[in-house]
């Protein structure tokens, strides 16, 4: 049986999913609903359904990036969107990251399906070429390469999609007190995947990405001679002085005083 999972802040439509759709005949059970994206999320990592059929314009939410964040960290997962919001670019962008189908509401019934039927079908699909691998030693076919191929373009736009949100979001609030699950909670996904995405894009982990920020921040502060150096380690985020010293010194060669000596000359008056 495909475990079932159904998202929306209207109630109505999440009953009305659950009652009319005959999932026992489609060899389906709900797993379970939410009626918000933070507990629909929970849900998911919590059940990890083959089938999701979701809002994205749901409040605290941001509907691209959960997307990309259910492909990313459970690209099995078939994933339908049932919306209001009318925009054909946030569709194409949807589909790119991964969405079986984009809905708009209010949709028929055959509509809907379609969209099951057509998420069920590439479950099959995945399934019989899993068995086939496994009967035939494990050698590919033409059409299984074709099929992981797509998965990886698919996976691969999601991640990049996360990591690029994960990055503006730092460099937003590089300021604050900030922690992984701070990034993590911003872009919908889990520490622990969030971490592997950041050393595989960007080839550092979150402490090395969050303090080339703030040391490039501290740079511009430093060409300003009268901000004092421990004033600007509290703006770049550091409450101890000597931490940022040591950061610095390690990430730019050389202390922030010296620094600020090289770049802050004062300029000589022209000649008369």
């Amino acid at each position: 049986m495909y475990k079932v999972v159904i998202i929306d802040d209207e109630p109505i439509i999440v009953k009305g999913l659950e009652k009319t759709v005959k999932w026992n005949e489609l060899g389906c059970v709900v797993a379970g609903t939410a009626y918000n994206g933070v507990e629909g999320m929970e849900l998911i990592r919590r059940e990890k359904p083959d089938v999701l059929i979701s809002d994205i314009c749901m409040p605290k939410m941001d509907g691209l990036s959960m997307i990309a964040a259910l492909k990313s960290e459970f690209p099995n997962m078939e994933i339908t969107i049932l919306t209001g919001y009318r925009d054909f670019d946030y569709a194409q962008e949807a589909i790119r990251l991964g969405v079986c189908r984009f809905l708009l509401k209010p949709s028929k019934m055959d509509e809907l399906n379609e969209a099951i039927e057509a998420m069920l079908g590439r479950l099959g699909n995945r399934t019989a070429v899993s068995e086939t691998e496994g009967k035939a030693g494990g050698e590919p076919d033409a059409g299984t390469e074709k099929e992981t191929e797509e998965k990886e373009e698919l996976e691969s736009a999601a991640s990049s999609f996360i990591v690029k949100n994960a990055l503006a979001f730092i460099e937003a609030n590089y300021a604050e007190r900030l922690k992984l699950a701070d990034v993590a909670d911003n872009v919908y996904v889990s520490q622990w995947h969030l971490s592997k995405l950041l050393n595989k894009y960007t080839g550092q982990n979150f402490s090395e990405i969050l303090n080339r920020v703030r040391m490039e921040q501290a740079k511009k502060l430093l060409e300003n001679p009268s901000l004092r150096i421990g004033d600007i380690a509290e703006a770049v985020g550091f409450l101890d002085m000597a931490h940022f010293s040591r950061v610095f010194k390690k990430q730019v060669g050389v202390s922030a005083n010296e620094y600020r000596n090289t770049v802050s000359v004062p300029q000589k008056m022209p000649p008369p």
